[in-house]
């Protein structure tokens, strides 16, 4: 099943330079199964024609809200009664001055006040209107009135300037629609995951690490707080974005980690250990460069905590999954790890078959036996992982 599959989103254009980012946007929803209809202002026509939305959605494109296509010629009424969602993207200056003061001029502002659904904006503007008092209290005053405000962002404007006030990228709003669209199986509850590699110095510019990208963790996060979860996410060195709505805390050595988790695990609800997790540590790490020399090198090591194993012994301890990345005899391994750290879910996967990649292949083994979740792409697979484990928490 993809993201959207069934969903229905009304996506709504203003007049703005960034009506560009919209086909994009489009593209990514209809891609993901939604069934969008566009609605566009008389100034959004402007910048993208009808025709171009109306190609990439395969539905009519509605601008004028005297249109006798819709029944009654209540536009106004029927475009949004069957929808999930309203998003306006972009959402102009203008346009968020009219919903924070209930004006209503034209189809996409009369529908938007007249709607029954959740309604998003992406405000989307120079930087000198997003920061004028007028734009700030007019955006509190959305946010007061239940509207999600996704953005603006800081960078290079249209106009020439940089600053705060440009729409967000369409991968970025697609995002945010999922996880507002997403079941919250876990509404209310607080989950902390790990994530990444480890890395244990030798000396000040050599050190003991692994392959982890820390996809897999990242996407878990991203699905917890999709899923309606108040997510810390633990993470070792990566070169990813931190997925919205998280909280992250950023550590080094597997010692870091094992502190910072522990500092939160009594607070968490569920504890989702996905960093891949160094076993050992340079006993006497070098506080300079170790110069070459004939022979060999000789480095001890010291065992690290065990951070699951702890958090799994706690009393009245959060709900705890493990993952093992194996090399051979991954159900063998992983049932053992499972038994040995006594904890309710595991979720287990081939090394070869993961490391730095976008897709994955899990299986699950708790109590009731193992699930094989098929080779999809991470975010897919951390969703299911998600779903199953809400359904294995006890009722609140």
């Amino acid at each position: 099943m993809t993201d959207l599959a069934g969903k229905r989103i009304l996506l709504g254009l203003t007049g703005g330079i960034a009506a560009y980012k919209a086909a994009e946007l489009l593209r990514l929803y209809v891609k993901a199964g939604a069934d969008v209809q566009v609605v566009m202002t008389a100034a959004a026509c402007g910048f993208v024609t009808p025709a171009t939305m109306q190609a990439l959605s395969g539905r009519p494109v509605f601008t004028d809200m005297w249109d006798n296509r819709v029944p009654n010629n209540m536009g106004h009424i029927e475009l949004s009664r069957d929808r999930d969602l309203i998003c306006v993207a972009p959402a102009t200056a203008d346009f968020i001055a009219k919903l924070a003061h209930g004006q209503a001029d034209d189809l996409l502002s009369t529908l938007c006040i007249a709607r029954r659904c959740t309604l998003a904006v992406a405000p989307a503007m120079n930087v000198e209107m997003w920061s004028h008092p007028a734009t700030q209290r007019n955006a509190a005053q959305l946010r007061a009135d239940g509207v999600i405000l996704l953005g603006p962002a800081s960078g290079d404007q249209a106009c020439g300037e940089t600053g705060m006030g440009r729409m967000l990228e369409a991968a970025e709003l697609y995002s945010e629609t999922v996880a507002m669209l997403a079941p919250k199986v876990l509404e209310g509850r607080r989950v902390l995951v790990t994530a990444g590699p480890t890395y244990e110095p030798i000396d000040t510019v050599r050190g003991i690490t692994n392959l982890s990208s820390g996809k897999m963790g990242y996407a878990v996060a991203q699905a917890a707080a999709e899923a309606g979860a108040q997510v810390a996410l633990i993470s070792g060195r990566t070169a990813l974005s931190t997925p919205a709505g998280v909280e992250r805390i950023d550590v080094v050595t597997a010692r870091e980690m094992h502190g910072a988790v522990m500092a939160r695990a009594n607070r968490a609800d569920v504890f989702i250990g996905v960093a891949a997790v160094s076993d050992y540590h340079v006993v006497d790490a070098k506080a300079h460069k170790i110069k070459r020399a004939k022979g060999n090198l000789n480095v001890e090591l010291a065992p690290n905590p065990d951070i699951l194993g702890e958090v799994a012994a706690l009393k009245q301890g959060p709900f705890c999954v493990g993952f093992a990345a194996e090399t051979e005899n991954l159900r063998e391994y992983a049932q053992a790890k499972r038994r040995t750290k006594k904890i309710p879910l595991l979720a287990a996967n081939l090394v070869q078959e993961a490391f730095g990649r976008d897709d994955n292949a899990l299986t699950l083994f708790d109590d009731a036996g193992e699930l094989v979740l098929p080779r999809a792409a991470k975010i897919v697979l951390a969703r299911q992982l998600i779903a199953h484990i809400a359904k294995m928490l006890p009722a609140r």
